[in-house]
């Protein structure tokens, strides 16, 4: 499959395919002419990654983690600990973001030290 019909079977552009086999997330054997030849199952991966930056995944991440679930026999459960272990990671964000609202949200409705510094330090930053 040239890259002209990948492009068109998985509805990612030309440059996303290329990129991607930049990144060595797929490849492609080279014609006697130069063109890229797919194999038909890189459509299904190329859906599977773009997919998988959807869900937050980075393409570092999806590299790490795309041959355990891609070259499984039951790629269910390797998929699903994946997804777990995002999911974690996200919720872990989320906390790390609330705790840190709270604290500004507490600083706004106080007299931060910061606060009652800022004005002095401000006037008194060195010019360069």
């Amino acid at each position: 499959m040239l890259i002209g019909e990948l492009a068109t079977a998985s509805g990612l552009s030309r440059e996303a395919l290329r990129f991607y086999e930049q990144q060595g997330l797929i490849r492609a054997r080279r014609l006697d002419n130069g063109y890229r030849d797919y194999p038909p199952e890189v459509v299904t991966l190329v859906q599977y990654i773009r997919t998988a930056q959807q869900l937050g995944f980075t393409l570092a991440e999806i590299g790490d983690r795309l041959p355990a679930i891609w070259d499984a026999a039951e790629p269910g459960p390797a998929l699903a600990q994946v997804l777990a272990a995002k999911l974690q990671e996200i919720d872990d964000r989320i906390a790390a973001l609330q705790a840190l609202r709270q604290t500004l949200a507490e600083r706004v409705a106080t007299d931060c030290p910061l606060q009652a510094r800022v004005p002095r330090a401000k006037a008194s930053l060195p010019t360069f």
